[in-house]
C-alpha cells in the first residue's frame, strides 16, 4: 500500500513558476512508476508526465514539454514537478499517481495503483 501527499500548488501568474511535491509514505517506492495527471475545470483527467522506477527515463505530454521537469529521490520517497513558464491553460487540480500495471502505457489511467488527493494549480494572465 502507497499514501500519496501533493503540495506545492499555488496561484500564480502567467510566465511564472510552481514546484509540485508528492510525498509517498509506503514502502518500496523504487518499485513504482510514477506521474502526474491534471483536471482541468470541465475536462477529464489527462496525463502530464511520468518517471520510470529508477528515474532514467522520463515522458511528457506534448503540451508541458520544454516547460514542465519530472525527478524522483527515491531515497526520499518523493516525487517532483518543475512546472516553468506556466500558461493559463495549465491551470488545473494536479494529482500525483503510483503504479504497478508496467504493461500499459505510461499515459493510461489504469496503470495506476494509487492517487493522491490533488494540489490546486490556478494561473492567471
Amino acid at each position: 500500500q502507497v499514501q500519496l501527499v501533493e503540495s506545492g500548488g499555488g496561484s500564480v501568474q502567467a510566465g511564472g513558476s510552481l514546484r509540485l511535491s508528492c510525498a509517498a509514505s509506503g514502502r518500496a517506492f523504487s518499485n513504482y512508476r510514477m506521474a502526474w495527471f491534471r483536471q482541468a475545470p470541465g475536462k477529464e483527467r489527462r496525463f502530464v508526465s511520468a518517471i520510470s522506477r529508477s528515474g532514467g527515463s522520463t515522458y511528457y505530454a506534448d503540451s508541458v514539454k520544454g516547460r514542465f521537469t519530472i525527478s524522483r529521490d527515491n531515497a526520499k520517497n518523493t516525487v517532483f514537478l518543475q512546472m516553468n513558464s506556466l500558461k493559463p491553460e495549465d491551470t488545473a487540480v494536479y494529482y500525483c499517481a503510483a503504479g504497478t500495471f508496467y504493461g500499459l502505457i505510461y499515459e493510461n489511467l489504469s496503470g495506476y495503483n494509487y492517487w493522491g488527493q490533488g494540489t490546486q494549480v490556478t494561473v492567471s494572465s
